[in-house]
This record gives structure tokens, sequence and C-alpha cells, in this order.
């Protein structure tokens, strides 16, 4: 069970202790399984999901938000867990916005869900069951558990915590032409188009090659890049065109993930929109994100899509 939330290299540091003086010491712990990816373990599949709780803000209204992702613990393993009994978050449950498809690896800042401001020394539990194994991810309002965009940004890559220029990024913008509630029939492809843009900091980088000084999982390419995913539905009966980068660390060789050592953030488009082609191969209710990543901050937006089973038929590869 994971109480405090998997905070990566972080785990079991205080948000309010992630200072730059304290930064070698939370590393220095970590570097012995990441100091180069031979040196891991790595599971392909088989492995289960922890979800994670990474921290609580707080609105302008007084309202607190508790944030919540999750690491699945396998490199190639999804996994479809519907609402129920395996994915559930209590009280007030059990459907709050969770995923229902899961990546690989460690997806950070997945959900929110909003709670009042007299919400004081309650607690909400996110309950995930994945092969076989059961685990829970513990919100509260905690005082260490704080988080906010500084040191959301520092979780995601190990970056810009003493360049003032990068204390400064905002999160970039992003927005979904049209309705974003669709519908579609299987077998003939549904265009979407995102609008985003930020702010231009931190500067583009590609990510890093062969600085294992660093944990690789936190050294991702830097400067705006949008992907489409999905959040809920079966992500193997979904097809994308053009096809998308990974948003989540995936550091081997040509993966293709914004991690993935020398991944470049593709030329922005002039008008700032980002379409795409989605095909389903079967009918259902899918919820389709987009999200938009500058290398330390992320935005999304979804679109829910129903599926009726009238349309060409696909065939499964």
């Amino acid at each position: 069970m994971i109480r405090s939330g998997y905070r990566g290299c972080l785990a079991g540091v205080p948000r309010w202790a992630a200072a730059p003086g304290l930064i070698a010491l939370a590393l220095a712990g970590y570097s012995v399984v990441q100091h180069g990816p031979s040196a891991q373990v790595l599971h392909s599949t088989g492995q289960n999901i922890a979800a994670s709780y990474d921290g609580w803000e707080e609105n302008s209204d007084g309202t607190f938000n508790l944030v919540f992702g999750y690491f699945n613990r396998n490199w190639d393993e999804e996994f479809d867990i519907p609402v129920g009994p395996a994915n559930n978050v209590e009280p007030g449950g059990p459907d709050q916005g969770q995923p229902t498809h899961f990546y690989p690896r460690r997806n950070r800042f997945v959900f929110r869900i909003k709670v009042p401001k007299d919400f004081g020394t309650k607690e909400i539990v996110w309950t995930l069951t994945s092969n076989g194994k059961t685990e829970r991810a513990y919100a509260t309002l905690r005082p260490e558990y704080i988080t906010d965009p500084q040191l959301q940004q520092f979780d995601v890559g190990d970056f810009g915590h003493t360049n003032n220029r990068e204390r400064m990024n905002q999160a970039p913008v992003v927005s979904v032409e049209g309705d974003t509630r669709r519908t579609a029939k299987v077998g003939e492809p549904l265009t979407l188009t995102a609008m985003a843009s930020d702010d231009g900091i931190p500067r583009p980088r590609p990510a890093p090659k062969g600085n294992w000084n660093i944990p690789p999982g936190r050294q991702p390419a830097l400067g705006l890049r949008v992907a489409w995913l999905v959040h809920r539905g079966p992500a193997s009966d979904v097809t994308f065109d053009p096809e998308q980068a990974k948003a989540y660390p995936d550091y081997r060789p040509n993966m293709n993930s914004w991690w993935t050592p020398g991944w470049t953030p593709p030329p922005l488009p002039p008008d700032g929109k980002f379409p795409v082609k989605v095909t389903f191969r079967s009918p259902g209710t899918y919820v389709i994100r987009v999200m938009a990543h500058d290398g330390g901050l992320q935005r999304t937006q979804d679109v829910t899509v129903t599926v009726s089973g009238a349309g060409r038929q696909v065939s499964v590869r």
C-alpha cells in the first residue's frame, strides 16, 4: 500500500524538503538502481500497478485538488481495468475520473479530485488490482504532501531547480476544437483537433544521451509537444493517425518516448493546431485525451467518444 504516494526518486521525502540542497541526498539512494538500463531488473510483463498520490493543490477559492497518478511496474504490459471492484475511489466513488487504461511505467498527475475547504483530516483512497495484487493510494491534506508547479516540474525532470528562468515556467495551454462529446462508428476515422501554446520556458532540448549521473527517467526532452492517448477504453482497439509519441518515460533506445535519449520535440505547427484521426475497432464509450507538455509541466483535455457498431469492419492485426 502506498500511503504517502509513489514519488519517483523522492519517495518518502516530504515535499517541503525538496530543496536544491537536499536533491543530492534524495538521488543518492536512487542512482544505485538507475545507473544505466542494464543495471536494472526490467520486467516486460507480469508485474502490477501501484496507484500513487501525487500531492494536493490549493485552489483560489479555498478548495483543494487531490492529485493522483500511477506506476505500472511493467515496461510493455498495458492494462484495461474498468471502474468497479478492481479500480475504485472511495468515499464518493467508485468513479471519480480515474483512468481505466493504464500505460507502462510512471504516469504522473493523471487525474484530480476536487474537495471542499472543510475537507480537514479526511482521506480519499484509490484502490487498484492488477495481475492479482491490490495496492492503494491514500490522499490527505497533510502539509508535507503539498504540490505546486515548481515541485511538479521537478518531479517530472531533474532540471531547472536552480534556474530562475525555469522557475517562472507556466504550464502549456491546450483546448479541443468543437464539442468534447462526440460520436463515431467502428472503422470510420474521427478527426479531433487540439490547439496548444506555451510560454517558451524551458528552452527546447532533446532528451539527453548517456548522462547516467541523473536517473534517465528524469531526463525528458524539453519544449512544447502534444500527444493524443487513451484515458478510458481499450487502447488496443484505438489507432491514431499520425502515430503518437509515448507520453510516459521509456528511455530504451528507439522507443519514441519523450524520455527516449535523443528524442526531440517536432517543430510546432504555425497555426498551433494538432489534428489526429482516431479509428475505433470496437463499440463502446472511450475517453480520448490530448496532453500538452513542455518537459516540465502538462495540461490535458478530454473528449468522450461514443462508438457504435455500425460502420466498416476493421481487421485486428
